[in-house]
């Protein structure tokens, strides 16, 4: 931490009300922007798409379970992987708590990873989650919304992610995609973001940058950990049945290449 000014009671009141006047501008823009989102065209799914979970196989309006709007969260769980990714993890931390509400306001919150569905089950149940979870195994559906990467995407070293052509980096990445299905049952694409458009769901994030400390982080969430591998040792929880050949959490360093790129 670098060294702080102290001041009086009245001098640190000044600098406050200087700060919370930028604080509402910023709620302002968000309720501006948030509006604006939901003016966004909208695009008819047009392919059909089948799933796997704990009721067996699924299509894209079943996931819906009889509301009218659903929210997929793709959970970066690549098919080989042992285990998802630790930043996805965190993200997937903050699920269950809303979901008591959301489901009463016509909204499904779930997941969706290319993770075969035994193996699926197996980390929501050691992770202690709730929330739906499927599996694309053998859909074009994370490929079709742009979180994962076919062979000859790789092969040529430039994926779309994030809405424009980047040099390749994994297989998978993560994002979130929403989608409206009207009362004829018609579905539309309504709206998704990738990279850091996610970071406004991350509620510790918010507690943290409260505090004095912030973050407290090198690179973006490197010290985010499975929630049950926090009494490791750090080097330990963070590579031990990595969930990449690289040993690395894609997402951290992902949003560290982000940073420095602006």
């Amino acid at each position: 931490m670098q060294p702080h000014k102290i001041v009086s009671e009245q001098e640190w009141l000044i600098a406050r009300k200087a700060h919370l006047a930028k604080e509402k501008e910023l709620t302002r823009r968000q309720d501006e922007l948030a509006a604006e989102r939901r003016q966004l065209p909208w695009v008819k799914v047009e392919k059909g798409y089948v799933f796997e979970g704990s009721r067996g196989k699924q299509t894209l309006s079943d996931l819906f379970a009889g509301r009218s709007q659903l929210i997929v969260y793709h959970f970066m769980f690549g098919p080989d992987w042992p285990q998802g990714c630790p930043s996805c993890s965190f993200m997937a931390d903050h699920m269950d708590g809303p979901n008591l509400h959301l489901k009463h306001h016509d909204v499904t919150l779930m997941a969706v990873s290319r993770a075969p569905w035994p193996k699926i089950e197996a980390f929501k149940k050691r992770m202690g989650w709730r929330f739906k979870w499927v599996s694309s195994e053998g859909s074009d559906f994370n490929f079709d919304y742009h979180v994962s990467f076919t062979d000859a995407e790789r092969a040529k070293g430039k994926v779309v992610y994030n809405f424009e052509t980047i040099d390749y980096m994994f297989d998978e990445l993560p994002g979130l995609s929403v989608f409206y299905k009207d009362p004829s049952g018609t579905i539309f694409h309504t709206y998704s973001a990738y990279a850091r458009g996610g970071d406004i769901l991350l509620g510790a994030h918010h507690f943290l940058d409260m505090t004095p400390k912030g973050r407290n982080e090198k690179e973006g969430m490197d010290w985010v950990r499975h929630h049950d591998r926090y009494d490791a040792p750090p080097h330990a929880a963070a590579n031990s049945d990595s969930c990449c050949d690289a040993q690395t959490d894609p997402v951290s360093e992902m949003r560290a290449r982000l940073d420095k790129a602006g």
